[in-house]
């Protein structure tokens, strides 16, 4: 199963799986296909969006892992 981390793009985690979208965007991150999303680390989008990464790449794994 592959994991998610802090060091990812939200690109790279939507390539691992697209339903990862629905997280984000519970996260108030809906610009899944902005140049950010490419460009960004998901940590530095958590700390623009002022969200826990730690958080985050829980919530993200956990729903990779229920699958």
């Amino acid at each position: 199963m592959a994991a998610i981390n802090k060091e990812m793009t939200i690109a790279e985690a939507l390539q691992i799986d697209r339903g990862t979208a629905p997280i984000f965007m519970k996260y108030g991150m809906h610009c899944l296909g902005c140049p950010s999303a490419t460009g960004e680390t998901i940590e530095e989008a958590a700390a623009v969006h002022g969200i826990s990464q730690e958080e985050l790449v829980k919530a993200l794994n956990d729903y990779l892992s229920s699958k």
